[in-house]
């Protein structure tokens, strides 16, 4: 692969895509990635504009459609939106105390299957497209979340559909309890 800069015209590229980026609501801690340095507002993470998203997936052996980024783009903003919010509702379900707990990292890893969904796919349930392991700094404690992204069935007409699955890595007690917790709360109700 073809060494390019971030923000760069891909080689052979043929349409020219956005450069801008668009803030997002979720807090940063103080690990700050190098795609993150250039960024002026420290507060929060800086989504990927299209030409660093394109840049990206051409990187990692995809094909992408310059036509595409623009919707491709505004999906991944969205669906890292609603995954902030379900690690949110945890977080302020089980552990007020911290104000405001903040996205340290993330990591992708797409080939790695969780114990429940290994478990979940031996009983017949369809695979995530996607997972994530995210480290939230909850007011000095560092927790991992581990998320399996699924896609959801597509109305004629309507947005694309996903369904997120969001959760304490089981790396603690605390977090054990927490999801007996949750699970005995959501049957309840």
């Amino acid at each position: 692969m073809p060494k390019v800069a971030e923000q760069s015209v891909w080689p052979g590229q043929s349409e020219s895509l956005n450069t801008n980026r668009i803030k997002s609501t979720i807090p940063k801690g103080t690990f700050v990635p190098p795609h993150q340095k250039a960024v002026e507002d420290e507060n929060t993470w800086v989504y990927p504009s299209e030409q660093q998203f394109f840049n990206a997936m051409k990187r990692k052996g995809w094909d992408p459609k310059e036509k595409d980024m623009s919707t491709v783009v505004a999906i991944h903003n969205a669906v890292n939106e609603r995954t902030w919010a379900e690690v949110m509702r945890w977080e302020r379900k089980f552990h007020c105390e911290c104000e405001e707990p903040k996205l340290l990292r993330f990591m992708g890893k797409p080939k790695d299957l969780s114990p429940k969904v290994r478990m979940l796919s031996w009983m017949g349930y369809t695979l995530p497209f996607d997972r994530h392991d995210w480290v939230v700094d909850r007011c000095g404690q560092e927790v991992r979340y581990v998320i399996d992204f699924y896609r959801g069935k597509n109305a004629v007409g309507a947005p694309a559909a996903f369904y997120i699955d969001a959760r304490p890595a089981l790396d603690s007690v605390e977090a054990l309890k927490d999801r007996v917790k949750m699970t005995a709360a959501e049957w309840m109700s």
